[in-house]
């Protein structure tokens, strides 16, 4: 039986602890694994595509190049993780906890980032082209040459938020995000 296999039939038995765990490449297309813990777990390149992971627990784990493509991640803890060039374009990561995660070169292209933390995260050079962003704290987070074409940035925290080189900030938007305390020049 391979780890996939272990993971699911333990799922299924109940368990929701699989801290460490390593998953590396591990297939879970279309997995259901709500309330799941993966605390420092390993999913390198896993394929998460549409997979069900309301309110998962991915602190400190590695989801780096991960298929987060459509999946459903609302309410999740994604706090400390890399995800670096992960795709997560469609996900929900809808009241998510993203705080000091790094999501750098990642794709949230049509992704829900409604109401999620994202305090002190790495997103330089993410996509977030028609992203929603209603309510997303970006507390000091790092958003140089990020791609926000056509994102949704309404009532959004960015104090100390870095936007220098972001492309896809219209003069209006500059001024606003001036205003409400993010740096938008290098």
């Amino acid at each position: 039986m391979n780890a996939v296999e272990q993971l699911l039939e333990r799922y299924t038995a109940g368990e929701r602890n699989f801290r460490d765990l390593d998953l590396f490449r591990a297939d879970l297309n279309g997995a259901d694994l709500s309330g799941a813990s993966f605390f420092r777990a390993n999913l390198f390149s896993a394929n998460l595509f549409r997979a069900n992971l309301i309110g998962v627990t991915f602190y400190n784990a590695t989801l780096i190049g991960a298929n987060l493509y459509c999946a459903n991640l609302s309410g999740a803890d994604l706090s400390g993780a890399n995800l670096t060039c992960a795709n997560c374009e469609g996900a929900d990561f809808s009241g998510a906890d993203l705080t000091a995660a790094d999501l750098g070169g990642v794709d949230f292209s049509l992704a829900n980032l409604s109401y999620a933390n994202l305090t002190r995260s790495n997103l330089m050079r993410a996509s977030l082209v028609n992203a929603k962003l209603d309510h997303t704290n970006f507390t000091g987070a790092d958003l140089k040459w990020a791609n926000l074409n056509d994102a949704e940035i309404t009532e959004a925290q960015v104090r100390s938020a870095q936007f220098a080189h972001a492309i896809g900030l219209t003069p209006e938007l500059q001024a606003r995000l001036q205003r409400e305390g993010a740096i938008i020049s290098a």
